[in-house]
């Protein structure tokens, strides 16, 4: 039988046994729990970066689609002989100019085009693009001058928005259409993967530089704001109610 003094010594080193066990489990569950959440976030991370550079483009099409959308408006409330507040043409004018012309375009002429072009692919389709983005900056300039005017009252200022709105929507349909299903998808097929993977970093890169970080969510919120001014903003408006 042991005595008293071995027995509390064999007490002790049970008692220490178990604390070593206990903190060496609240460890490794620690470990396991940072290193999980650094899992979730680089998954977060990666998943975000997946979109590639045409993804991108056709994403901001979408903006440039809603800023049609309100043109389409325009154009009825001058059918209707409604007046239409030139704060309303420079804010959605502004759009195209500071986020579809100085940049969406900008991208494609400094980084898409040129690629095309030095492959000898799709250039005839490149050269018309190109036209046409040059024809719509000289329309947007000029409803910008438009709009600074404290009303479009007379009967010519009213036929000339009606004349550059129709012009603009007539033309950018067909445009990125053709770049969505046309131009983008072959942009993969001329690059390699590394040159098709930095495009994407060159991409974000002049995105944050021009408008910081969410550049594409504000421009989302801009055309929001004026599509709930005029009334366009819900979209169950658009829905039809055919009977069956």
């Amino acid at each position: 039988m042991k005595d008293r003094v071995t027995q509390k010594e064999d007490d002790n080193n049970e008692g220490r046994s178990r604390r070593t066990f206990i903190t060496k489990s609240l460890n490794i569950a620690l470990v396991t729990a940072v290193a999980g959440t650094g899992c979730l976030a680089g998954c977060k991370e990666e998943d975000e970066e997946e979109i590639g550079p045409p993804e991108d483009l056709m994403r901001e099409h979408g903006i440039l689609n809603r800023v049609l959308l309100i043109y389409d408006h325009f154009l009825k409330m001058l059918a209707a002989n409604e007046p239409v507040n030139p704060q309303y043409i420079t804010g959605t004018a502004g759009i195209i100019r500071t986020f579809i012309e100085e940049y969406h375009e900008k991208q494609e002429e400094d980084f898409l085009f040129p690629r095309f072009e030095k492959a000898h692919q799709l250039t005839n389709l490149v050269r018309v693009l190109k036209e046409q983005h040059q024809q719509g900056r000289l329309i947007t300039g000029q409803l910008l001058q438009l709009g600074k005017q404290p009303q479009v009252s007379s009967d010519g200022d009213k036929e000339k928005l009606s004349s550059l709105i129709t012009a603009f929507i007539q033309m950018y349909r067909p445009h990125e259409a053709r770049e969505d299903t046309v131009l983008f998808p072959a942009l993969r097929k001329i690059i390699s993967k590394h040159e098709f993977d930095a495009l994407g970093e060159d991409f974000e890169k002049r995105e944050h530089q021009l408008f910081g970080e969410g550049g594409f969510g504000l421009f989302v919120d801009k055309v929001a704001g004026i599509e709930q001014q005029l009334g366009l903003y819900e979209l169950a408006q658009y829905t039809p109610h055919i009977q069956a």
